[in-house]
């Protein structure tokens, strides 16, 4: 039994590689509690309970705040009642910009302030 844990859970890790979300979701129990690292940003829910829970709390926000998002799992451990996962992740945080456009003299005018370039 224990073995089959692990490779239930290397084929999960397998799946969320391959972007195969109702594969990672489907093999998790309906109860799961999932728990983020303290002070991980995504902390700010936990605990996570259920894979909907998950999905939406973790995954997509995973998907939204990052690019090219890469899981690679080392060894998976059989830690009697838990299973350890070892491994490495990394990804690109997607860069935020504001632009804005305006009437600059609009601006200038209500603030009585003189243009910067004015014509002489």
């Amino acid at each position: 039994m224990k073995s089959a844990n692990v490779e239930l859970l290397k084929s999960l890790y397998a799946a969320f590689g391959r972007g195969d979300m109702p594969t990672v979701l489907a093999g998790m129990s309906p109860k799961i509690v999932w728990n983020e690292a303290e002070h991980n940003p995504y902390a700010d829910r936990n605990p996570y309970i259920g894979p909907d829970a998950v999905l939406k709390g973790v995954f997509t926000r995973l998907n939204n705040d990052w690019d090219n998002y890469h899981l690679d799992i080392e060894s998976v451990l059989d830690a009697g009642d838990r299973l350890v996962a070892l491994g490495r992740y990394s990804a690109r945080f997607k860069a935020t910009a504001f632009q804005q456009y305006t009437d600059t003299m609009a601006f200038a005018t209500a603030m009585n302030l003189k243009p910067a370039h004015q014509p002489a």
